[in-house]
């Protein structure tokens, strides 16, 4: 990889990891926030967002949504795990874009199937695929730590 491939490489991974960061600690902060108005009014799949409206699962749920994006962004910000994350950050888009979806258009976003979270889904697959941890970010350093030596695998989720 090229100097010229590195830069916008890690650009792309930091950038994204903002994102998410932001995303998640303005959700963690924010002690009204709650994903229950986005499930409530899901378009496609209702009856399967509305199973995760319930009062013994919409805590989890939005722990779920709090922590995941916040330490997705960390994860992408360091460059540490960002594989593991990134297939995580992939379940977490898709499940964010069906219930905005009036097939085949995106209300209020101007798109036409495509929106936001495909194209963040897209970036994480290519993360997960392209190993950006290892330009400028920790998992160089992870992988040559002595659990990675015993446990091969984990050097292979690492990045």
């Amino acid at each position: 990889m090229t100097q010229y491939h590195r830069v916008p490489l890690f650009l792309l991974r930091v950038g994204t990891g903002w994102l998410m960061f932001y995303a998640g600690i303005t959700k963690l902060m924010d002690p009204s926030w709650s994903a229950i108005g986005y499930l409530q009014n899901a378009k496609t799949f209702g009856g399967f967002y509305s199973l995760f409206t319930g009062p013994n699962i919409l805590p989890f749920i939005n722990f779920i949504n709090e922590w995941g994006l916040t330490l997705l962004g960390i994860s992408l910000i360091l460059g540490v795990f960002v594989r593991f994350s990134s297939i995580l950050g992939i379940a977490l888009m898709l499940l964010y874009y069906f219930p905005v979806l009036e097939f085949p258009y995106i209300p209020g976003a101007h798109a036409f199937i495509i929106d936001e979270h495909i194209i963040y889904a897209s970036i994480l697959f290519f993360f997960a695929t392209s190993r950006p941890g290892r330009v400028w970010g920790l998992e160089n350093w992870c992988s040559n730590l002595p659990i990675c030596s015993r446990y091969p695998r984990l050097r292979e989720w690492l990045g």
